[in-house]
């Protein structure tokens, strides 16, 4: 399976509000923050990205563990410090260990992050993400289909979305208040929306991230190693995506196509400064957003 989640890419336009200086500024204290506690993130995540997916992690400064068969999930679940859980290629056994891992996450009131792919469009996985979700994840990261369709909508095409950002919007409210999660929506800006109403847009990245495996599914692990330093999961879903879009808009520069492209990401995951994003990111936070 291909994954074609969009990822922000920038765009012209006006913006609700100006950019807020203090959620750039938080994002890289928690970049640094990350790179000093490397925190160990378990993946329970599609077959098909788990190699671009641990090779992300350890280039931001964090430990894969791709622990996901019976028998381990939940054990591992309680040692990790960040957990995802990826629907992507949902076999029995990962469904399984899905199950251990967030039951021992709910039990110890820790942080884990639930992203659907493909949800809405086919129906294992639809009804296990719904499942899951009761689960309360602290974050749901998906793009503007897959966070329609957890919410009970109509779906994309597999992996690709069908719905704009602004289309998902009532759906990621619906979401963050029925399981008190930050909901992240991917797209050409991309969308965090908080528990409280709260919306912050990212809009920062490159049409690139849809052209490579994983491109998604690897922001949602990046999440998941941010909640082990911001326990605020709105503030760890805006430093994920902002570390990330801003690492990938520097390696769409670096690339001649999508080959170099996610060589250069890895690159420049790893190469990215706390100087930078704080210089870089224009972040626009809505307050109270419905």
């Amino acid at each position: 399976m291909r994954d074609a989640v969009p990822t922000s890419a920038r765009t012209a336009g006006a913006r609700p509000a100006p950019p807020d200086p203090a959620l750039a500024e938080d994002a890289a204290a928690a970049l640094e923050d990350l790179r000093s506690a490397a925190p160990l993130v378990q993946c329970i995540t599609n077959a098909v990205v788990t190699n671009f997916t641990a090779n992300a992690l350890l280039a931001v400064g964090a430990s894969p563990a791709m622990t996901d068969i019976q028998g381990e999930g939940g054990v591992f679940a309680e040692l990790a410090d960040g957990l995802l859980v990826n629907t992507g290629t949902p076999t029995a056994e990962q469904r399984g260990a899905a199950y251990e891992a967030v039951g021992a996450r709910r039990r110890a009131g820790r942080a884990w992050v639930l992203d659907p792919v493909a949800v809405g469009a086919l129906p294992v996985r639809t009804a296990l993400a719904r499942d899951l979700l009761e689960f309360r994840p602290a974050i749901v990261r998906g793009n503007a289909s897959e966070v329609v369709a957890l919410a009970g909508g109509s779906g994309g095409r597999g992996t690709d979305a069908t719905h704009g950002v602004e289309a998902a919007r009532d759906a990621a409210a619906a979401l963050a208040e029925r399981a008190g999660s930050a909901v992240a929506v991917s797209g050409p800006v991309d969308l965090v929306r908080s528990p409280d109403g709260t919306v912050v847009r990212v809009p920062h990245g490159t049409p690139l991230l849809t052209r490579i495996t994983g491109g998604g599914c690897a922001l949602g692990a990046l999440m998941a190693a941010f909640t082990a330093v911001r326990p605020d999961p709105a503030a760890a879903a805006v430093a994920a995506t902002t570390v990330y879009t801003l690492a990938a808009e520097d390696a769409a520069a670096d690339s001649a196509g999508p080959g170099s492209f996610a060589v250069a990401l890895l690159d420049r995951l790893h190469a990215v400064t706390p100087e930078r994003i704080a210089a870089r990111a224009e972040l626009v936070r809505e307050e109270g957003a419905r």
